[in-house]
């Protein structure tokens, strides 16, 4: 994949060549014409939109500028200064502060027409971003915090129906790599990260059950959704749009070219705004190839056969990102209990959204704990980032030095797929989760989700 700078600077070329299509006369129109200048060629343009606005004097246009900012290689001093002369204070001279800034001044509204500035000026870096932002777009995040990922619409590309193998044809993979492991109705599949940080997205059907896997490696959270939603006559496809919110991936579905938020699993612009629509949930384990095998025997796995060429060695391409503390793209993020880029476990169950830090499975551990009214049981090992969660009713199992082991009482359960397994066949069903980043949590459920302590 290409580095994101080296994208934006091909973006900036593209911009070179920009002009400014006719608006007509309307304030709205006017507004936006100048905005557009912001970006052209022209130093002359650029300087008198930037006058013209501060002479204006709304601060309206600061989510414009700040567009400006990461686009414009010249006269950056002056956008700054008419940034802060709108703002009324110094937030830092770069795009990633500003940005920043803009997330906590929710107060700010762009002006009128700013959909249709946002939306011609990403259609000089693909056109086929069109489809996504136009004017009068439906949404319910702010659309000025809808920032480019450095990518083209796909430039990302989703695993559709891609290729298994039998487990022993798997010879390109070593016992401590680690895969997405998912077993509906008793069929096991082990999808590698190393191929899935490539791509981001599968669309799949897995025990009879249509899925999407939906990867945010700038988030760390790799979360499973049922595409079948009810008065729908197909499952969702979904694809990567290329653009982030809050350094969260934006997908989108291929039926409507609605922006879906990754993390909530819901339509946040587009046609399907507002549409009630919330994906559902299916448990994901990430596991090392060994432990998952060991568990899953029967499992098929994904073939380096993707149809894509890539370098599908371990590390590639985001080794760099995940050995750094610092985030790729702005956020923000409540530092006072985790730092950003620490992993949790995330419980993702109607009503129930809490979230364990994953030191707290530091050697493998087991906690016995509630999320809401729910009483469960948590099995996990921080080691390979693997935590399962169980439902169990205030009954409180033991570790017995085996991974696929409990005790309750002196009885022995095994930890499967989809359930603790006690004496006589006994049932106790696991419950939806999966692994983030603190920061992406955070931000999405911070307000409303629990958070566990030290002591369970």
């Amino acid at each position: 994949m290409p580095k994101p700078h080296t994208l934006i600077a091909a973006a900036l070329i593209a911009l070179v060549s920009y002009s400014v299509p006719a608006l007509g006369a309307s304030p709205a129109a006017q507004t936006q014409k100048f905005a557009l200048e912001l970006v052209s060629p022209l130093q002359s343009k650029r300087l008198a939109a930037l006058d013209w606005f501060k002479t204006r004097g709304k601060k309206d246009a600061i989510p414009a500028l700040i567009q400006a900012l990461r686009f414009t290689q010249s006269n950056r001093r002056e956008i700054i200064g008419a940034l802060e002369a709108l703002a009324g204070e110094s937030a830092g001279d770069n795009w990633h502060q500003w940005m920043l800034w803009q997330e906590k001044h929710t107060e700010v509204k762009p002006f009128a027409g700013f959909a249709g500035f946002k939306a011609a000026l990403y259609a000089r870096i693909d056109p086929a971003f069109s489809v996504f932002l136009h004017a009068g777009v439906k949404h319910e995040i702010r659309l000025e915090e809808i920032a480019w990922g450095g990518v083209v619409k796909d430039g990302i590309p989703a695993l559709t129906n891609p290729k298994l193998l039998p487990a022993r044809e798997a010879g390109y993979l070593t016992g401590d790599e680690l895969v997405f492991g998912v077993s509906i109705n008793g069929d096991a599949r082990a999808y590698p990260l190393r191929i899935l940080d490539w791509h981001e997205m599968f669309n799949d059907v897995i025990g009879g059950v249509p899925v999407s896997l939906a990867y945010c490696t700038l988030c760390g959270s790799g979360i499973l959704f049922e595409t079948t939603v009810k008065g729908r006559e197909k499952p969702f496809v979904f694809g990567s749009s290329g653009f982030l919110y809050r350094s969260n991936k934006l997908m989108y579905d291929t039926a409507t070219n609605s922006l879906w938020n990754q993390f909530t699993g819901r339509p946040v612009v587009g046609k399907l705004t507002g549409s009630g629509i919330e994906l559902k949930t299916r448990p994901v384990t990430i596991a090392s190839w060994a432990e998952w095998l060991k568990s899953n025997p029967g499992t098929k796995v994904l073939s380096l056969d993707t149809g894509f060429s890539r370098d599908y060695r371990p590390g590639k391409p985001y080794a760099n990102y995940f050995n750094s503390a610092k985030l790729m793209f702005p956020a923000l993020v409540d530092e006072t209990r985790l730092k950003a880029k620490d992993y949790v476990f995330a419980l993702r169950s109607s009503g129930a959204d809490k979230a364990w830090p994953l030191s707290l499975f530091a050697n493998g551990r087991v906690i016995n704990d509630t999320a809401g009214i729910i009483s469960l049981t948590l099995i996990g090992n921080a080691a390979t980032r693997t935590v399962r969660a169980y439902r169990t009713g205030g009954q409180k199992f033991r570790i017995t030095g085996s991974t696929d082991r409990l005790t309750l009482d002196g009885e022995s359960w095994k930890v499967t797929e989809d359930a603790l397994v006690g004496p006589g066949g006994k049932k106790l069903h696991r419950l939806p989760g999966h692994i983030a980043y603190w920061f992406a949590w955070n931000g999405y459920l911070g307000k409303s989700g629990e958070v566990a302590g030290a002591e369970n």
